[in-house]
């Protein structure tokens, strides 16, 4: 490892001419001491860049939307987005995007799809604090920074490097630099685990068979039913659109089809009694009764405009 070189050398190792007064050779360093210096300095630059990539993964995989064939490409563009931003900038997505304030979410960032029949996914993480500990949070970051910005800039400046005695005082500065980034390391590595832990429990969630209904069929945990996302009504109109007859489809036709090819679609599914109990709730098809040429009423169904 290089040895610094105290201000009075030059080129060479030539000594410069300079007006101020040389330095006694009792008042020089010896190289362990620099070596010292340059260890815990190193070590405080690799924490910082292991808290700045861990802060860029955090903030990358934050949220995330769009259609689902989209999904892996819109995280590639976030994660090189987010790549190119200083620790500073960093900072100030964190505090925008991630860690919030409670009750002070908006939906300022909700995706919209430009077909509203896509599929689409969105999924953020936030981290909610008081308004305090919001505050609080914020300034110590923002310390963090500034002690970064001191390192990599000013450590020369601020202390004698060809001396013992600096280089005694750079040592007890570096490490207590060391402490104060390894603890905001900490923290935010326990904020990385309870964003993997989310994650995962939604990756959990989302094979069970109540997600499944909630996204194919539109029933909600809670049982309540997003009609026009009922995969019943999507099935009925796909019945439609093969069976119809000019504007109607014979509602009799269309459950024999609808029970061949998607058996798994029933009235009872959706807690409702029959067919034209499906088509009444859902709104979303008209319902005429006419009789065939045995006199039976049977059941004619049409989109509803």
């Amino acid at each position: 490892m290089e040895v610094l070189r105290g201000p009075e050398a030059g080129l060479n190792g030539k000594p410069r001419n300079r007006l101020n007064t040389i330095r006694p050779m009792v008042e020089q360093t010896g190289p362990e001491s620099q070596r010292e210096v340059q260890r815990l300095l190193g070590r405080c630059l690799l924490r910082l860049q292991q808290y700045e990539r861990l802060l860029k993964a955090l903030i990358a995989r934050s949220e995330i939307s769009g259609a689902v064939h989209e999904i892996e490409s819109r995280l590639a563009e976030r994660a090189a987005e987010v790549e190119k931003l200083t620790l500073g900038s960093l900072m100030k997505s964190l505090f925008g995007e991630v860690v919030v304030i409670e009750g002070r979410e908006t939906d300022e960032h909700a995706y919209e799809p430009p077909d509203p029949k896509t599929v689409t996914f969105a999924y953020r993480h936030s981290i909610q604090m008081s308004e305090d500990g919001f505050v609080q949070t914020k300034s110590a970051l923002k310390d963090l920074v500034d002690l970064r910005n001191d390192l990599v800039h000013h450590l020369i400046e601020r202390f004698d490097l060809w001396s013992d005695e600096g280089c005694v005082a750079a040592g007890h500065h570096l490490q207590a630099s060391y402490t104060r980034i390894d603890g905001h390391f900490a923290e935010l590595r326990q904020w990385a685990t309870s964003m993997d832990d989310a994650r995962a429990m939604h990756a959990s969630f989302m094979q069970t068979e109540v997600f499944q209904d909630f996204l194919v069929n539109g029933i909600a945990p809670d049982g309540t039913i997003d009609w026009p996302a009922a995969g019943i009504v999507s099935v009925l109109r796909e019945a439609g659109g093969e069976l119809k007859q000019g504007d109607w489809t014979c509602l009799d036709d269309a459950v024999a089809w609808i029970g061949e090819r998607h058996s798994e679609q029933t009235p009872a599914k959706y807690g409702c009694k029959s067919w034209p109990d499906v088509l009444h709730k859902s709104r979303a098809f008209d319902l005429v009764y006419r009789p065939d040429a045995a006199g039976r009423k049977m059941g004619w169904f049409r989109e509803r405009v």
